[in-house]
């Protein structure tokens, strides 16, 4: 892509003066490690340097280097004028006039179109939220953990009580989950940093976690969705091979570092019940550590203080501990189910940069809307609403999802939606055909 423009000397980094020109071609030159460059609305920026310093990570930024992030700049920062402070010390010059908005794979008429749609969403008021729906999601939280302490204060730690004790928690934990993704996604309130405050609060003083791992964790997973080496959701430490590309690639090369034609059985022992428990709580304390983030770890410190001063009185240390891990344990089935039926049985490849609305559609599907799947999902149930517009409050998904399905419809894009079932039921499938590739490709090419 690119070719046919002219190129004059690049400004000095930071001087915020537009001295040069590309082409498409030149910029993608530009994405290596130490040398990024990424264009957006036609400005190109070496963002070389300021990956360091961005708020929202190094790698989600650094996932754009060498193209256009123009739709992704406009899905993830809400008070665009600000952010351009930031970008103008980085502005080195503009692409050629000849050249084409869009770069690689990306359709210029789809990106013209979802520009339009988004544009009719911020005039219907669809990125306002309800402070009243937040408020009572937050209250009926409170209410179960509330009601899940009283129950064993004044009925005795049973093992029916503890049983009873342990479902409210866990439910008021993967509800607080959704209710941290909200805020963690600006979506709430107008100002960024009132979004950042009670973030922080949720998902430290109510989960016991980290709001700046979940932040740089979770952005790049909306970034580049189902794509290897930038999406780390579906970086699956070679423990299951994914999608229809990886099998292949890893029967080919001889690799057999689990028996992946099995993975659809032992995922059953391995990801829901450890995810959350095991993997996530040692990942979160360890980022908290060694980046020395002391902010999370005092919000993080408070929701042990508090756990434990209400039930090593009631179940001693080891029993207060046992209660914790069997509560995330619970809890991180009901996560993984909700996270992966949307994603996992969806396209999952190499890097391929297409225009937003085709990669995030690729990579997503809905569930069907109902109360108990919008409470059971955290409205994650249109997982594809979301990721087109990660801003949008819950609230509004079921709004705009009428115009996306008509835009899909026009492009010609698949928009899926399961029941809550075969959603589940499609994460078993997609592993097990993933399995059956990789175990062709590994015994006959």
């Amino acid at each position: 892509m690119g070719g046919g423009g002219q190129q004059t000397e690049p400004a000095e980094p930071g001087s915020g003066k537009a001295a040069g020109v590309y082409t498409w071609e030149e910029v993608q030159k530009h994405r290596s490690r130490n040398d990024q460059w990424l264009v957006v609305n036609r400005q190109v920026y070496d963002i070389s340097q300021w990956v360091k310093r961005h708020p929202g990570g190094s790698r989600v930024i650094g996932h754009y280097a060498g193209e256009d992030a123009t739709e992704a700049f406009a899905a993830f920062h809400p008070d665009q004028k600000f952010v351009q402070k930031f970008l103008k010390p980085l502005l080195i010059g503009e692409l050629v006039a000849t050249e084409p908005n869009q770069d690689a794979n990306k359709n210029a008429e789809i990106i013209q179109d979802f520009d339009h749609l988004r544009e009719q969403t911020e005039n219907r008021g669809l990125f306002q939220a309800q402070p009243l729906f937040f408020c009572l999601h937050l209250g009926h939280i409170l209410v179960l953990e509330a009601v899940a302490w009283l129950m064993v204060s004044y009925w005795g730690t049973s093992w029916t009580m503890t049983l009873l004790c342990s479902v409210l928690l866990a439910t008021a934990q993967s509800q607080a989950g959704w209710l941290q993704h909200d805020f963690g996604h600006l979506s709430v309130f107008k100002k960024s940093k009132w979004n950042h405050l009670v973030h922080k609060f949720i998902i430290g003083h109510l989960k016991g976690a980290s709001a700046n791992w979940w932040n740089h964790r979770h952005f790049q997973h909306h970034a580049k969705p189902n794509v290897f080496k930038k999406d780390p959701d579906i970086n699956m430490m070679d423990i299951f091979v994914l999608g229809n590309t990886q099998p292949v690639e890893y029967g080919i090369k001889k690799i057999k570092n689990y028996p992946y034609n099995y993975q659809h059985q032992y995922f059953f022992l391995v990801a829901p019940p450890l995810l959350i428990p095991v993997f996530y709580n040692y990942n979160i304390m360890k980022t908290m550590i060694t980046r020395r983030d002391w902010v999370d770890l005092a919000w993080a410190s408070t929701y042990y203080i508090r756990y434990f001063y209400c039930y090593v009185p009631l179940y001693g240390v080891f029993g207060s501990l046992a209660l914790m891990m069997f509560v995330r344990f619970l809890e991180s089935h009901w996560f993984v189910w909700v996270t992966q039926m949307s994603h996992l049985p969806m396209e999952i490849d190499h890097e391929r940069r297409q225009d937003w609305l085709t990669m995030q559609l690729q990579a997503t599907c809905n569930i069907e809307q109902s109360f108990f799947n919008d409470w059971f999902s955290g409205h994650l149930n249109f997982q594809i609403e979301h990721h087109l517009f990660p801003r949008m409050p819950r609230h509004n998904y079921q709004l705009v999802a009428p115009q996306v399905r008509q835009l899909c419809e026009k492009h010609g894009i698949p928009y899926e939606t399961k029941t809550l079932w075969r959603g589940m039921v499609d994460v078993f499938r997609s592993l097990k055909t993933s399995g059956e590739l990789w175990l062709d490709a590994y015994l006959h090419k």
